[in-house]
């Protein structure tokens, strides 16, 4: 284990903001880490200042010599009328056999492959990317935000990728399952401070409940014991029989002290539009064509969404996803056919981009009070602001100095204060935090109105969807299954495709299958049945010694309190799993073995 970055004594503020204060971690090469903290933590700049982009106010960054950063870049670098396979071989200075063979990780193939890469979605621009950075073979990945608008199958390419990476990697995300999927341990900014956990992200949230738990009830046992301390001092200090016992007393309620706990930072607290619950078709398409008058996206549409379903579009980026919700809210002119709405349906719209073209020199408070239903009173305005993290001064601001995360949360405050029954939303969760995007999954799980919407992350819709509509290969269908059963298709279809690709370089592989390998190891004689089946046995007995040693040690780091100890734990952890999971290797061996004797 080597220490790729060290960050000693880290501060640095923007006026009275501070975002690190003497903030400490160590990236070491053998770990991949989820980087989580609210919007406007810190992390970002984090970020710019291990590229080197940004100074400390004071501290430092100590880096390895042998340090290889790999960022993933969020802006354009393609020169214009280059291919895919040009950019590459000019990024990374590779020949056309390496760049090609690292893109078909990719599936960048054919035109994808060899057309303008201008041309590409975002998310095949994605994969170029991802693929230059292979090839610079870096030690260190930096992702900032890397599934913000990837659809699901690039999000699961790059899980794979991520997975297979013998390096280290630095994620931020607020993507609770893409983190879970491609992180071991998470590094946690928060009021100013880094926290390594050893451990991934459900584990870190859950030790960090615990945590808080077991400290609340320490406190009210020392809060209790005081009492009872204070009670008998009291009663006994004056009197000559008594006096020293009193004494004592006193001395150890010197000694009892509370443990200081953190107050809980601001968290949205998002309620969705009170409706009648009705019943019914909410919307009808029959056959229905979408697209443009140059190009048509989909057609022969005929589907229902019924009142009160919660409908997750899904599909690749570029199948026409967005095009789908355009039309059905009547942005966009169907082709062909209909779209039709129940009676006394009324729909509040949140679009992807809506954030970007908010009135600049407005606050928040005069867009959220242009915006609200006639009537609304001033005093529920200010309780959904707030509900928003909108509070105190915070109405003010004028929507020019806001972050996306803030622009994102006024939307979304302007769209709750309506009393919309049907409610259209595209990629709601982008831009907003962990916490915020819980929130809102917590209150559309909540609202007796209709939902349709589409998201890149699985956690939000998991927990939202009650029905999936595919969109693909122009057809936009039902899918006749949960959002769990559509993952398992998708995976299964790049798993397959990861298999033909495997296949496919074994078969180019030479061999020459026809004489024995001069290193192949002469053939042992077979053993017999009676010590197979001892050596069995003994590898039985190490399995269960192991396994409630592993028990043992994941209930003590449950509970432990202290980081430094719940990194020994989680070492030890991490070896004992090691050991377990060879012997239980080498089980499977004895078993087969042991048929074949028979």
């Amino acid at each position: 284990m080597g220490v790729l970055l060290q960050i000693r004594n880290a501060s640095k503020s923007y006026g009275d903001q501070i975002l690190l204060d003497r903030a400490e971690a160590t990236i070491t090469d053998d770990v991949k880490v989820g980087f989580v903290g609210r919007n406007g933590a810190g992390k970002s700049t984090l970020l710019r200042i291990l590229l080197g982009e940004e100074e400390l106010d004071a501290g430092e960054v100590t880096r390895s010599s042998k340090l290889r950063v790999g960022y993933l870049r969020q802006h354009d670098p393609f020169l214009p009328g280059e291919s895919a396979l040009q950019y590459l071989m000019r990024e990374t200075g590779r020949p056309d056999w390496k760049c090609g063979e690292v893109a078909g990780e990719f599936e960048l193939k054919g035109s994808y492959l060899d057309g303008p890469v201008a041309k590409l979605s975002g998310g095949w621009q994605t994969r170029v990317k991802l693929a230059a950075l292979l090839l610079h073979e870096p030690n260190l990945l930096l992702l900032d935000e890397p599934t913000n608008f990837l659809d699901l199958r690039t999000q699961i390419l790059l899980e794979h990728f991520l997975k297979h990476y013998k390096e280290a990697c630095l994620i931020v995300s607020h993507d609770r399952a893409f983190l879970t999927e491609t992180c071991d341990h998470t590094l946690d900014l928060a009021r100013g401070k880094l926290t390594m956990y050893p451990g991934k992200i459900e584990p870190y949230l859950s030790y960090l409940a615990e945590k808080r738990e077991f400290e609340e009830r320490s406190n009210a046992a020392v809060t209790a014991k005081r009492k009872q301390l204070e009670t008998f001092i009291a009663k006994n200090k004056a009197r000559a029989s008594t006096a020293t016992q009193a004494r004592s007393k006193s001395k150890q309620l010197e000694r009892l002290e509370l443990i200081e706990i953190a107050g809980d930072e601001p968290t949205a607290r998002i309620r969705a539009p009170q409706v009648e619950p009705r019943k019914g078709p909410a919307l009808r398409c029959r056959e229905l064509s979408i697209g443009y008058p140059e190009r048509t996206i989909a057609d022969d549409i005929d589907l229902d969404v019924e009142h009160g379903q919660r409908a997750a579009i899904v599909g690749d980026n570029g199948q026409g996803k967005t095009t789908f919700l355009r039309t059905i809210v009547e942005s966009l002119e169907p082709l062909a056919g209909e779209v039709r709405w129940g009676h006394g349906c009324h729909i509040g719209t949140y679009a992807q981009h809506v954030y970007t073209s908010l009135p600049e020199k407005k606050t928040v408070l005069e867009y959220l009070e242009y915006n609200a239903p006639t009537g609304t009173k001033s005093q529920e305005i200010l309780d959904m602001a707030g509900a928003l993290l909108f509070r105190g001064d915070a109405v003010q601001k004028k929507i020019s100095v806001l972050s996306g995360g803030e622009r994102a949360r006024l939307c979304l405050a302007s769209l709750l204060l309506s009393k919309h029954n049907i409610l259209v939303l595209d990629e709601p969760g982008n831009h907003l935090d962990v916490d915020t995007v819980e929130a809102l999954a917590e209150a559309l799980t909540e609202y007796e109105g209709t939902v349709v919407f589409t998201s890149h992350d699985r956690h939000f819709m998991k927990r939202v969807a009650t029905c999936v509509i595919e969109v693909r290969d122009g057809h936009v269908t039902n899918y006749r299954g949960d959002y769990d059963s559509y993952l398992y298709s998708v995976n299964k279809e790049i798993e397959d495709g990861e298999r033909e690709q495997a296949a496919a370089r074994m078969a180019k592989a030479p061999t020459d299958l026809s004489k024995p390998s001069a290193k192949s190891p002469a053939k042992l004689p077979r053993r017999s049945d009676r010590e197979l089946r001892k050596e069995l046995s003994n590898v039985e007995r190490s399995i269960a010694k192991l396994d409630e040693q592993k028990r043992a040690v994941n209930a003590a780091l449950l509970q432990s309190v202290d980081p430094t100890e719940a990194l020994r734990l989680h070492n030890e952890l991490t070896d004992v799993t090691t050991q377990l999971s060879a012997i239980e290797e080498r089980w499977c061996a004895l078993q087969e073995e042991i048929g074949e004797s028979a």
